[in-house]
């Protein structure tokens, strides 16, 4: 069963499971802890849960920050940056306008210095709209997740940390949990740190699987060599991850067209995050989330 179907389900509407009723508040928190039981057990589920009709996947716009403005890299060179914006604010209320559920925020100077940089923007951002928001980029010790966290922010992505110090991670998810992401970026298969400056030897399956079991509340997956570039995504590497974990999967790198939603949606995958496909008009917003259904 694809875990949007479900979070879409238990999130806006409520799903009612023999005696029991989870509400819209709590959709968000209950999605991670029960798609492992719903993905082993979709033939017992009503009809009306496992098909697709009536279900989105989550569709996810991107504002990468920079020095306070809304850019792009390509393929995480950030000697190749586009700036699309210089109020990060008021992209992400067009973003809003014309109907994001969701925000996925990255901080990109936080990612390369290890720490978060672009907090103003951040704060202006969650002030200004009533969505989901997710931050990445420099988030590695418990201090910034409380904080940020305390912002409003819904969910923080790590990436680097979950790397260098699983022990840490598998902690500090446990203390926040169904409130972290796991973040994966690959370049050819393995695991890129550190804003993307460094490339490791383990790969990012590997990565996922020492996770499992993990209060994570998702995992993003980045494929570099697709991302920014709008050439489509790496469709195998994608959904070769959503079947090798029990947690949802959000596909990031590439994203280019209506049939690239669709795809996505269709390979079973969580989310999707769209970035600079929405800033240049080579795919709008509607159209994404009308794909995702």
């Amino acid at each position: 069963m694809p875990y949007s179907a479900y979070l879409e389900q238990v999130t806006h509407w409520g799903a009612d499971f023999g005696h029991l009723r989870f509400g819209a508040s709590c959709g968000i928190f209950l999605g991670p802890i029960l798609f492992a039981y719903f993905n082993a057990n979709r033939q017992n589920l009503p009809t009306q849960i496992v098909k697709r009709n009536g279900f989105v996947m989550e569709v996810w716009p991107a504002i990468d920050l920079r020095g306070g403005l809304c850019v792009r890299l390509e393929q995480g060179d950030y000697a190749r940056e586009t700036v699309y914006g210089e109020d990060p604010r008021e992209v992400a209320l067009q973003f809003v306008e014309q109907g994001a559920q969701y925000l996925h925020l990255v901080d990109l100077e936080g990612a390369r210095e290890g720490l978060p940089v672009n907090l103003p923007s951040v704060q202006e951002i969650l002030a200004s709209v009533d969505i989901t928001c997710e931050l990445g980029g420099g988030i590695r010790d418990e201090q910034s997740i409380e904080e940020l966290l305390d912002f409003g922010l819904e969910r923080l992505v790590l990436g680097t940390s979950a790397l260098k110090d699983p022990d840490w991670f598998r902690e500090i998810c446990t203390k926040f949990p169904h409130r972290l992401v796991l973040g994966i970026d690959a370049r050819d298969g393995r695991i890129a740190t550190d804003g993307w400056l460094e490339t490791s030897d383990v790969t990012a399956i590997k990565l996922a699987s020492q996770y499992q079991g993990v209060p994570i509340a998702a995992i993003v997956y980045t494929d570099i060599a697709t991302d920014g570039m709008l050439s489509g995504p790496n469709i195998s590497a994608m959904q070769e991850m959503q079947n090798a974990v029990d947690v949802p999967v959000v596909a990031s790198g590439g994203v280019t067209t209506v049939q690239d939603v669709r795809r996505l949606a269709e390979a079973g995958m969580a989310g999707c995050i769209i970035g600079r496909a929405l800033y240049e008009g080579t795919l709008t917003l509607p159209e994404a989330i009308e794909a995702a259904r």
